[in-house]
């Protein structure tokens, strides 16, 4: 029932440049639990001044139903001609907050007041816009799987002036924040093979060799190569990995992992890239049809992570309306 009446719901349109502005009948408008008051206190008022023949009454009767009219046109045209746009933000791990850029424009001579944005995580402060001015708000939304997360409706709200009705309207977006797979606590060392490229003659010594990833500890284990930042993060005893054979490459494989669990295994595979990235090791990465080649810095590690947020998921594209 309520996809239906969300089917119903007249929802202002896109423009080629990527702006919504609010039309008269793309406007909803009820009274609030104040405005309820309010009526009922002027409907109690009018019966009594006509019980009782008091022409005082009836004129401030009418006057206060005269101010609610006018509260209520006030209200409405608020909201008319408001532009809207929405920007996506920037990439977030599976469970953190995915933020949008939404910016309200007011393309009058008017000012406009109490304009509230509904549906983020955050309590929306209100927002007063001067005659063609524009504000930019962050507007956060909850993340519960990888993937591509889309704000295709956006709801806006006023209840300028005196909070006896609310005027609402929605706009539709096609914007869209990657969201990253949550990464496994620790995953098991990657695959190792020797490279083609020279590196210098290994050294020797304590900290000669190179990091190469993070798995959980086991008894017996050194408490010299304990993560201890790790530890402090919550993430449980991890043991850091060092190897030190020149040229040494680590290839990232979806086949080395025994895991069943296909979302456990991307969780697995997104550590141990979180860690290559942060070791700066040259890397790569294997997927069921998919290979990313050896390469190192930030750029390989944030395509590899972007692979794995849309493996095998179907939230490439945009949900139809």
């Amino acid at each position: 029932m309520k996809r239906i009446f969300n089917g119903l719901l007249r929802r202002a349109p896109m423009d080629k440049d990527g702006v919504a502005r609010i039309a008269a009948r793309q406007i909803y408008i009820l009274p609030t639990s104040i405005g309820m008051l309010y009526a009922t206190t002027v409907f109690v008022m009018l019966l009594g001044s006509l019980n009782y023949q008091n022409n005082i009454g009836l004129l401030f009767a009418f006057f206060m139903a005269s101010v609610g009219l006018v509260a209520m046109h006030h209200c409405w045209y608020n909201l008319l001609g408001l532009a809207i746009s929405v920007r996506s933000g920037p990439a977030v791990f599976d469970g953190a907050a995915a933020l949008f850029e939404v910016t309200l424009s007011n393309e009058r001579s008017h000012a406009r007041y109490d304009l509230r944005l509904k549906g983020g995580l955050d309590a929306s402060t209100p927002v007063a816009l001067d005659a063609h001015d524009q504000r930019g708000i962050a507007f956060a939304q909850p993340t519960s799987r990888r993937g591509l997360l889309w704000l295709t409706d956006l709801e806006v709200e006023t209840r300028h002036p005196m909070h006896l009705f609310r005027a609402w309207c929605y706009a539709r977006g096609q914007a869209s924040v990657l969201v990253y797979p949550r990464p496994a606590v620790a995953a098991p060392s990657p695959v190792q093979s020797s490279g083609d490229t020279h590196r210098p003659a290994a050294r020797t010594g304590e900290g000669a060799d190179d990091y190469i990833g993070s798995r959980e500890y086991r008894s017996g284990d050194s408490t010299r190569h304990l993560d201890w930042k790790a530890f402090a993060r919550e993430r449980g005893l991890v043991v850091k990995q060092f190897g030190g054979d020149d040229g040494l490459e680590v290839w990232i494989d979806w086949r080395a992992l025994s895991t069943p669990d296909p979302e456990e295994r991307i969780r697995l595979l997104t550590r141990q890239v979180l860690d290559a990235g942060a070791a700066n090791l040259r890397f790569g990465m294997r997927l069921p049809g998919t290979e990313i080649g050896l390469a190192s810095g930030a750029d390989q590690m944030q395509h590899c992570l972007r692979e794995l947020a849309l493996f095998d998921d179907g939230q490439t594209k945009a949900p139809s309306h």
